[in-house]
């Protein structure tokens, strides 16, 4: 339901940064300059040759020459990246892109830096506090939600709970399942 790192943000919604992260390099690969790239979003999927990234915290503007799946990885080719020594120039380097230039997400996602800090309301109208945390827990997300008093309720990301995120009010609309709440 969040994804790290699109382009379609309502006006009054809090705005967007202007790089998402897509990945970081874990090391040269091979003798061609190539570039073992963990993946830190899905927005690596949606690129490809001739695209354009940012490299590292200067944002250095560099082409992709070719990307491609790797294990769980990607091979990372760049246009200036000739050799295996201009590779390892760019160990543990995070590449970016612009958010103005990122794909569209799907239907009902969201980046991370959209839901945190929304104000959740059950469909009793009981305000249950702010989202303060997402835990990453491998089958879905987990919305860590804080009341003002402190009380701390922990939501999965999933359907039958998530009933509405309202990006332009700041809130999102729950149904507390039999369980959730301590």
């Amino acid at each position: 339901m969040t994804d790290s790192g699109g382009p379609n943000v309502p006006s009054g919604a809090r705005q967007p940064p202007e790089y998402l992260a897509v990945g970081r390099v874990l090391r040269p690969h091979g003798l061609r300059g190539d570039l073992l790239l963990e993946s830190a979003s899905d927005l690596v999927g949606s690129l490809g040759p001739g695209s354009t990234v940012y490299l590292g915290e200067d944002r250095a503007q560099a082409v992709i020459r070719s990307l491609r799946a790797h294990g769980r990885q990607y091979l990372l080719s760049l246009e200036d990246s000739p050799d295996r020594s201009a590779a390892e120039a760019r160990r543990e380097v995070i590449v970016y892109v612009r958010f103005d230039q990122a794909a569209p997400l799907p239907e009902h996602t969201y980046y991370r830096w959209q839901i945190l800090g929304l104000q959740v309301w059950s469909d009793e109208q009981q305000n249950l506090g702010q989202i303060v945390e997402i835990l990453e827990t491998g089958a879905n997300d987990v919305y860590l939600v804080r009341s003002e008093s402190g009380e701390e309720l922990l939501l999965p990301a999933i359907e039958p709970v998530v009933l509405q995120v309202d990006l332009v009010g700041k809130r999102m609309m729950v149904h507390l399942l039999p369980g959730l709440r301590p």
